[in-house]
């Protein structure tokens, strides 16, 4: 690692209506460097990634680029100046292949302007073999997995010359081998010199990948430290300004009737007599590595999946479930691992996507009655602490963790009593993190049961009364939530089957 800046950022101030995103935030990465980008959802990250790839202007401040200042019009000038961005979302084209992504808009072409695809091909074989990645170059991107695709995102920042490379969250959909491959790379990146600005929430991979850190919090530059100089516990005070001991908040156990009832449902493909109940003021965590079958089962119980056999009872009346529409009405509400594609409509208002779910109750003749709509919108902005500049912001601005509430939201707005959480916390902060736990708590308390599906084992532990294991889509242990350690829990995810 090269001591002198590529990158500086001198007193970057941007603001928004109401907000100021960031507020004179100082910040220098270095040639070879991993360096940390941490703070809470609204910190002021996303702001900063979108200044640096000309997305957004900045309001005030200087940028320097190996010593010379610039200023970066758009995002073709950003990847022009050698910085590249990839967000957690993935920017590339499913039914086009490797090769055509990576060198799409820069395809090499013969004197008579028609396209050399040998070329390209060629030249993303390079590519990938400087990142040790076996893709075949003509593989459409729809066939691959993410972490395939995060590599071929990196490929093509190779080929723009980036010298600056921006990750944005590019662990939160990767299997613990897909982060060891993706680490490998990072490290490959660093013997090129390659600058790597890398945000993420889980903290525990920081400390394998960081050279340094900067926390961001509400829009001020708070510390910059090396990452060996400090601890989980200490990033975690100067994100949030307090301390978490209590990550996991305790709550009035207070277990009632039999919510749900699942016996012995089965689907063509995966789920195989999965038998199980919910009751009142309780929630059941639900852990299995890739591929065990815990989301089919959460789609199969809201009707988005129709199952082969089985039966399920609400409040012990058989109930036929096949579509999401009859789950709702018959108060089951499901928060979905994607919240950006299958939880919110991002292009509409923060009012309009909490309404959703109560648009039959909201409407008179076919007509929305808008102040009622505005009322229930506020409430719950108020009531969940949903940071937004009013009800009618667009709910793709706000951060993931104030997405995650609007989503809540839209389900709080309905009869729901069963609530089916899939990974809740995923890509949003700590701070946030124990907000919505404590949103649980609070729906228990009320006489609702949650299923927890979440691939975070402290998580499962902090938040369960009790934990079902699945494995080959089976449910291979049910343990109470009473000195359970990880371990028994990743013996069972594994096959190792447990007695009750």
């Amino acid at each position: 690692m090269q001591n002198n800046a590529i990158l500086k950022l001198n007193d970057i101030t941007k603001e928004f209506p109401g907000v100021v995103a960031l507020n004179k935030v100082s910040l220098e990465v270095k040639p070879g460097e991993v360096h940390i980008l941490l703070g809470e959802n609204g910190a002021g990250k996303s702001t900063l990634v979108k200044i640096l790839s000309g997305a957004y202007s900045k309001d005030s401040g200087e940028i320097f680029l190996s010593d010379e200042k610039v200023e970066i019009k758009n995002p073709k000038h950003a990847q022009e100046l050698g910085v590249g961005v990839i967000y957690q979302e993935l920017n590339l084209i499913p039914h086009l292949s490797v090769a055509e992504n990576i060198f799409l808009g820069r395809e090499f072409s013969y004197p008579v302007g028609v396209i050399d695809s040998k070329k390209i091909i060629e030249e993303t074989k390079k590519l990938l073999y400087e990142l040790n990645v076996n893709i075949n170059p003509n593989a459409l991107i729809s066939s691959l997995g993410t972490a395939q695709q995060q590599m071929v995102e990196i490929a093509k920042a190779l080929s723009l010359n980036s010298k600056i490379l921006i990750m944005d969250e590019p662990t939160s959909s990767l299997t613990k081998k897909e982060i060891e491959t993706l680490f490998q790379t990072i490290r490959k990146l660093k013997q090129k010199n390659v600058a790597l600005i890398y945000i993420s929430h889980r903290l525990e991979e920081l400390f394998e990948i960081g050279d340094r850190v900067t926390i961001l919090r509400d829009g001020n530059l708070i510390e910059t430290k090396q990452i060996s100089e400090t601890s989980r516990a200490e990033l975690i005070k100067l994100m949030v300004n307090r301390d978490l001991k209590d990550q996991y908040p305790e709550r009035e156990k207070e277990i009632g009737n039999e919510l749900l009832k699942v016996i012995n449902l089965s689907t063509e493909n995966l789920l195989q007599n999965i038998s199980f109940s919910l009751f009142e003021g309780e929630i059941v965590g639900i852990y299995g590595l890739l591929g065990s079958g815990r989301t089919e089962l959460a789609r199969a119980i809201f009707g988005a999946d129709q199952f082969e056999s089985g039966e399920i009872f609400i409040n012990g009346k058989p109930t036929k479930i096949d579509s999401p529409g009859k789950a709702i009405k018959k108060g089951i509400g499901f928060l979905t691992e994607d919240r950006k594609t299958q939880g919110l409509i991002l292009d509409l208002s923060v009012k309009e996507n909490i309404s959703l779910t109560s648009l039959d109750e909201l409407t008179s003749f076919g007509i929305i009655k808008l102040k009622e709509e505005l009322q229930v919108s506020e409430y719950y902005i108020s009531e969940l602490k949903i940071k937004t500049t009013g009800s009618n912001q667009n709910v793709r601005s706000l951060s993931g963790g104030n997405q995650q509430k609007v989503v809540f939201a839209k389900w709080l707005n309905t009869e729901t009593n069963i609530f089916i959480f899939d990974e809740p916390t995923r890509g949003i902060d700590v701070g946030a993190k124990q907000e919505i736990y404590e949103l649980m708590n609070r729906l228990t308390l009320n006489g609702c049961g949650i299923i927890m599906i979440s691939s975070e084992l402290p998580e499962i532990l902090g938040m369960s009364d009790r934990v079902l294991v699945m494995h080959n889509g089976k449910i291979t242990a049910e343990f109470d939530n009473t000195d359970l350690s990880q371990e028994v829990i990743l013996n069972s995810a594994i096959g190792e089957v447990y007695a009750n």
